[in-house]
C-alpha cells in the first residue's frame, strides 16, 4: 500500500514538471535561438598578371626650370659673351727701367700692367703708375705680338695715361666705353687685366660703393672712385672695369689690402673721367687742371674754430677752409678773395689768420682740401666762371672767380 503511494506522488511530480518543459524532444534538442551568420568562405588566391618592364621605365615630365635659375643662366650667358666680344682688346704692359747696384751697374727691372685698345689709331689707354719711370714700354697684343710702345701723354692727379703703337688695324679690338654716372650699388661688373702675368684673366663682382676718394700717384686726390669687390691684384692695374653689355665703366687702378692681393675692395677710375682726360692727352699730352689759385688752406673744424676765435678772428662757421696764402696773379687774387695777414703761434706752427673762410662753391659745401679738389676737378673746367662763398670779418660774401689753366 505505501509503495503504491509512492509511486502516485511520483506520477504526481513528473506531471506538474512537464508543464515547463519542452513539448517534444526536438525542441530539446534544437531550441528556439538566433542562428549564427554563414561563415564567409575565404577568396581563392589569383596569379598576380605579368606587366611588361619597360612599361615602368617610361621618364616622368621634367618640370620647368624655376626663374631663378633662368636668370643665372642668363647672367652667366652675359659674362660669357661680354667677355667673348671685348677680350682681344686688352692687352698687356711692360714697364721696363734700370736701377743700380752697390757698384752703380746698371740692373734691369720689370713691371707689368694692363691696358685696353681706345681706338684704331693704336691708342692704348692704361694707369698713370703702370708707366711711371718708364725706359722703355712693351705691348703684348692678345695674338702674343709684342710692340714697343711710346707715351702719348699722362696725368698723374687722375692715374690715366696713353700709349700708342704702330700695329695694323686688324690686330686693335677697340672697346667701347659706357657711361659711369649711372651706375649703381649692386650692379654687376666684370674685371679683365693681367694678374699676377696671368693674361686676360676674367673677375666678376658688383659695384661695392660709389663716390670715394683715393690718393693719386702725384699725392693729390681722385674722386668720384668706383668701388668693387670683383677680385683686382697687381696686374691688373689699367684693365677695363665692364658692365654686363661689354662696355667700359672704370679703369682699375688700385686695390686696399695689407697682403698687396684682393681683399674684395678695389678702385678704379670712372669712365667719365677717362671721356673728359683722355681726348686732351692725345690732343696735348697733358690735362689742363682747372685752377683757382690757392696756395695753402687749413681745414676748420669745432676745435680749430674755437682757438682762431681766442686769437681775436671773428669765426661764424665750425666748417670750412680757412685761406693761409693766395699765389700771386692767381684767379683767386684776381678775383679779390683775401689770404691770411696776421702771424700767430699756434705751438710749433705759424699761421697767418684773418684770411677769408671758404665754405661752398656754386652752392657746394666744401668742408676740407680734398673737397675742394675734387670739386675743381670732377665739375669744374678752365675758362668757367664760379661763384665762391666765403665768410669775412663775420659777413657771407659770394665771389665770381674765373678759372684758369693750373701752371706746369
Amino acid at each position: 500500500m505505501r509503495n503504491r503511494l509512492w509511486l502516485i506522488v511520483l506520477i504526481l511530480a513528473l506531471t506538474l514538471m512537464a508543464c515547463s518543459l519542452p513539448s517534444t524532444v526536438s525542441e530539446l534538442i534544437n531550441p528556439t535561438a538566433t542562428p549564427l551568420p554563414t561563415p564567409t568562405p575565404f577568396p581563392t588566391p589569383t596569379t598576380p598578371p605579368i606587366v611588361d618592364p619597360a612599361a615602368t621605365l617610361t621618364p616622368a615630365p621634367v618640370p620647368e626650370a624655376p626663374a631663378a635659375a633662368g636668370n643665372l643662366v642668363t647672367l652667366e650667358q652675359d659674362i660669357i659673351q661680354a667677355y667673348e666680344s671685348v677680350g682681344m682688346g686688352v692687352v698687356n704692359i711692360t714697364n721696363r727701367s734700370y736701377g743700380y747696384d752697390f757698384f752703380m751697374r746698371p740692373v734691369p727691372q720689370e713691371g707689368s700692367g694692363s691696358g685696353f685698345v681706345y681706338d684704331e689709331q693704336g691708342h692704348i689707354i692704361t694707369n698713370y703708375h703702370v708707366i711711371e719711370d718708364a725706359s722703355e714700354l712693351l705691348v703684348t697684343l692678345p695674338d702674343e705680338t709684342t710692340l714697343v710702345a711710346e707715351v702719348v701723354g699722362a696725368d698723374a692727379a687722375n692715374d690715366l695715361a696713353v700709349l700708342k703703337v704702330d700695329a695694323p688695324p686688324e690686330l686693335l679690338h677697340p672697346i667701347p666705353l659706357g657711361q659711369s654716372d649711372n651706375l649703381r650699388v649692386g650692379q654687376f661688373v666684370i674685371a679683365i687685366g693681367n694678374p699676377f702675368g696671368f693674361e686676360r684673366t676674367l673677375t666678376v663682382g658688383v659695384v661695392s660703393a660709389l663716390g670715394r676718394v683715393i690718393e693719386s700717384p702725384d699725392d693729390r686726390f681722385i674722386g668720384e672712385i668706383i668701388q668693387t669687390d670683383a677680385a683686382i691684384n697687381p696686374g691688373n692695374s689699367g684693365g677695363p672695369l665692364l658692365d654686363l653689355s661689354g662696355r667700359i665703366v672704370g679703369v682699375n687702378t688700385a686695390i686696399f689690402s695689407p697682403s698687396q692681393a684682393s681683399a674684395g675692395i678695389g678702385f678704379a677710375v670712372p669712365v667719365d673721367t677717362v671721356r673728359r682726360v683722355v681726348p686732351e692727352l692725345i690732343a696735348r699730352g697733358y690735362f689742363p687742371h682747372p685752377w683757382l689759385g690757392l696756395s695753402y688752406v687749413w681745414n676748420l673744424s669745432a676745435n680749430r674754430a674755437q682757438i682762431l676765435r681766442e686769437f681775436g678772428m671773428d669765426v661764424p662757421v665750425e666748417e670750412g677752409l680757412l685761406v693761409l696764402e693766395i699765389a700771386s696773379e692767381s684767379p683767386a687774387d684776381i678775383a679779390g678773395l683775401r689770404a691770411g695777414q696776421e702771424q700767430v703761434r699756434l705751438g710749433r706752427t705759424i699761421l697767418l689768420i684773418g684770411g677769408d673762410i671758404l665754405t661752398a662753391i656754386d652752392g657746394e659745401p666744401i668742408a676740407t682740401a680734398r673737397d675742394l679738389i675734387r670739386f675743381l676737378d670732377t665739375r669744374t673746367a678752365v675758362g668757367q666762371t664760379i661763384q665762391v662763398t666765403v665768410w669775412r670779418d663775420g659777413q657771407e660774401m659770394r665771389i665770381p672767380v674765373t678759372l684758369v689753366e693750373q701752371p706746369q
